[in-house]
């Protein structure tokens, strides 16, 4: 029962991703929600970006339909959890068609992220306890020897609040390169869902093999050269994936090993852009992605780098390692990118200064 049932959920998810995606490419160009040649993504035609459209009614759909396969669930939470995904997304989508439409200004968007994840976190898909790498034992943030039932609620609301918008956010700068998001998200969900069914939670396994399904028929017209972007459904990812790091049990530190070369990526951006006086939120070409396409890398090589890392990081994290040593890992991950970018940054401002030398001497 839980194979046919996880075969049909990425059937149903595929099919549906790849009708609602031909759609959304049509209704984007007809409303005018597309990109226009000659942006940061160097494309060469009128693209629309309406990939929230299919993310959202394939994923949904998909999801809904799982329901009814009668996948026995270990979760007594878990149909209040479902629903308060499914409208914590809904929120989303209607922030993505606005953004899309309007260009709304960060903080506005921060705003309505933030909402949205509340949706999620009063649905109780939130962050309450995880292992101690150190001492292999579980914290409980609410107990009262750690911070108690009323101070410790408010923990739990503040760390998952962060979570939802830095998985949000991080997946939203990620995608600046034709199929790079999209990718990154199939191997993350292919994470999850591998460890779910390890553990036998085969009920909320559907939730990420939906997305898997969604993203794979959304890449045969997001792979370059793209003929749709996500736009507002990079956020949405970000919020789906952010919902089924936690979902069925906590899947935190699984998620953060398999996007740890984006993470490192935004963490150094924020820093570079604060210690520039620019604000966080500032768009620029500093991300590595970009970076990439400015040297002259393929889109094709730079989807298989990152491919690569969060494929080889997320096998990582499916190994018997203890708690100690994957977050060994992901600070050595941390670390040894945000090395390298403020060694490019370096050398692209010492660059600049050559330059404006060069035309200040002429």
């Amino acid at each position: 029962m839980p194979l046919a049932a996880s075969l049909a959920t990425w059937l149903i998810a595929f099919i549906a991703s790849l009708a609602l995606t031909a759609l959304a490419i049509r209704l984007g160009l007809y409303l005018g929600i597309a990109d226009e040649p000659g942006g940061r993504r160097r494309h060469a035609r009128r693209t629309s970006r309406l990939g929230v459209i299919p993310l959202f009614g394939a994923f949904t759909l998909a999801a809904l339909v799982s329901r009814s396969f009668g996948v026995p669930s270990l979760d007594p939470k878990e149909g209040l959890r479902f629903a308060g995904l499914i409208a914590g997304g809904g929120a989303m989508f209607a922030l993505a068609i606005a953004d899309d439409k309007f260009n709304l200004s960060p903080r506005m968007q921060l705003g309505l992220q933030a909402f949205a994840a509340l949706v999620a976190i009063t649905s109780q898909i939130f962050i309450e306890r995880f292992t101690n790498p150190f001492t292999r034992r579980e914290v409980v943030l609410t107990a009262p020897e750690v911070f108690g039932p009323i101070a410790g609620y408010g923990v739990v609301v503040g760390l998952s609040l962060f979570w939802f918008l830095g998985m949000m956010n991080t997946v939203n700068f990620l995608d600046g390169v034709d199929g790079l998001a999209s990718t990154v998200g199939v191997i993350a969900a292919s994470v999850v869902a591998i460890h779910m069914w390890r553990e036998g939670q085969y009920s909320v396994a559907l939730l990420p093999i939906a997305l898997i399904g969604t993203l794979l028929g959304f890449l045969v017209f997001n792979r370059p050269p793209a003929r749709i972007f996500l736009g507002g459904g990079a956020i949405y990812l970000g919020y789906v994936l952010a919902c089924i790091g936690i979902i069925g049990g906590a899947k935190i530190a699984l998620l953060l090993l398999v996007m740890g070369l984006p993470i490192a990526d935004v963490l150094w951006q924020i820093l570079d852009r604060v210690r520039r006086g620019h604000s966080p939120a500032a768009s620029d070409r500093g991300h590595l992605h970009l970076r990439l396409v400015d040297q002259g890398w393929p889109t094709a090589r730079i989807v298989a780098l990152y491919a690569g890392a969060c494929a080889l990081l997320g096998g990582s994290a499916l190994l018997p390692l203890s708690p100690l040593a994957k977050l060994i890992t992901l600070t050595a991950l941390l670390v040894g990118v945000i090395v390298v970018m403020a060694r490019l940054s370096t050398t692209r401002e010492s660059q600049r200064t050559v330059r404006m030398a060069s035309s200040g001497g002429e």
